[in-house]
């Protein structure tokens, strides 16, 4: 068994019988978070790019874009623009093990492809908790930053099994699809932290997973041994322990241990630091002219997230200045920090001067946690540490606080409350509904 083969057994032999419930609740969670962050996302004009892209090129009309009262389209062009519309608001979810969006691109891919087999709900929940454990595995045993690529070297694997999934793919077609998306896909990490090539990444991994899935459905055959063999994928991206990937199936699972949903907007490793700064001033009621320092430790601090005085929405997703000195100011960080009137406030921009990353990190640092200390004006310091982020699974994920993001950023999409309320009671009962598009058909004007 090469490792291509190992893990598309899993995924296909695997049923919503065999999941654990809360793989199932957090399934429907990323579909309310990803909803909720698409509609945050709808006016970006990276999203309306592609939007535009695929209304260019028409086509067979299987699946919808969300927010969008035009005609369905192609189930690529469908998925890859709900994708990108989730991404550019950086408000989607990540993966702590991997560092990587995988619930997005996972979650869009398989309602597209409910959407075209009018598959169930069950399906649906089935197909993102398994695409999620694939990319899981294979996310958490490569390094891909370190050789400079983004993340979407292991989003795409939760992608392309999802959509698999959705679309009854045999054990031998699901394998090539694995290894297609093994060969599939690139990104530049930097580039990703600093412009639109962020969302790019999403809607590349999706295109490129649903072109894996296509075309192993129809007979095409990859070499299957492209993880393994020199300068094949864990070569290239530095992989390690190897020998465990196929241990435990179905005793542990990703999506319940690893994943994290933004509640706030930005980058999800200093969404904890931020929770951190909110609570120290709290606990020493230090008001924001009381500020002389505000120090802390968490992941290693490179330029790209050092970012001082961030001027547009790119910058706020990577400001951890920004996200701390908000914190403090407001008494915690929220979704109106995504504001222009918050991020050219001048209190928080001139609190943001004083954040200095320590030299050494947090030992929370790999779960996404940290420690902010802050210093006053007159000696007193206070500091709070938090472990992992809020709504991540070493915290537990409430639907409080989902429901909460929910009704925050769904009317960003102009559509109408009552929409908004019946999809999210869809989302709840996912599982009950006969056709995905009891949800999709909510989410148009």
């Amino acid at each position: 068994m090469t490792i291509a083969a190992d893990l598309a057994a899993f995924a296909t032999n695997t049923t919503y019988d065999d999941l654990p419930p809360l793989a199932i609740k957090y399934a429907k969670v990323i579909v309310a978070s990803t909803v909720a962050s698409a509609a945050m996302g709808c006016d970006i004009g990276s999203a309306n790019a592609f939007r535009a892209m695929a209304r260019e090129r028409g086509g067979t009309p299987q699946a919808s874009i969300w927010f969008d009262n035009g005609p369905n389209l192609p189930v690529m062009d469908a998925g890859r623009t709900n994708a990108m519309m989730c991404d550019a608001a950086a408000s989607d979810d990540t993966d702590l093990s991997g560092s990587g969006h995988v619930g997005n691109v996972t979650s869009t891919s398989a309602i597209a492809m409910a959407e075209r087999e009018h598959a169930s709900g069950r399906a649906v929940i089935e197909g993102i908790a398994i695409g999620y454990e694939i990319a899981n595995r294979i996310g958490r045993r490569s390094r891909s930053s370190e050789v400079g690529f983004h993340a979407g070297v292991m989003t795409i694997f939760g992608a392309t099994v999802a959509a698999a999934k959705v679309a009854r793919l045999s054990t031998e077609q699901m394998t090539h699809a694995i290894s297609l998306a093994a060969t599939s896909i690139g990104g530049n990490g930097v580039a990703a932290n600093t412009s639109w090539a962020r969302e790019y990444d999403a809607g590349i991994a999706s295109t490129l997973a649903f072109t894996a899935v296509s075309a192993a459905a129809n007979g095409f055959t990859s070499e299957t041994r492209v993880f393994e063999m020199p300068r094949g994928y864990f070569d290239v991206f530095r992989g390690h322990d190897l020998e465990t990937i196929g241990q435990d199936f179905g005793k542990t699972w990703g999506i319940v241990e690893d994943l994290a949903i933004k509640l706030m907007p930005g980058t999800w490793a200093y969404q904890s630091l931020a929770e951190a700064a909110a609570t120290a001033a709290a606990e020493g009621k230090v008001t924001p002219d009381q500020v002389a320092k505000i120090s802390v430790s968490g992941r290693a601090f490179g330029g790209g997230h050092m970012v001082y005085r961030p001027t547009d929405l790119i910058g706020v997703a990577h400001s951890l200045p920004y996200m701390l000195a908000g914190a403090i100011v407001d008494g915690g960080y929220s979704w109106g920090h995504a504001e222009p009137a918050k991020y050219m406030d001048p209190v928080i921009g001139r609190l943001q001067d004083l954040v200095v990353g320590e030299d050494e990190a947090s030992p929370y640092a790999k779960r996404g946690g940290g420690s902010v200390t802050i210093t006053t004006t007159d000696g007193r310091v206070y500091s709070s540490t938090m472990e992992a982020p809020k709504g991540s699974g070493p915290r537990g994920i409430e639907w409080s606080d989902i429901d909460y993001k929910y009704h925050s950023l769904f009317p960003l999409s102009h559509l109408a409350t009552d929409r908004m309320e019946a999809s999210l009671d869809v989302i709840h009962g996912l599982e009950d509904a006969k056709d995905v598009a009891e949800l999709t058909s909510l989410l148009h004007p």
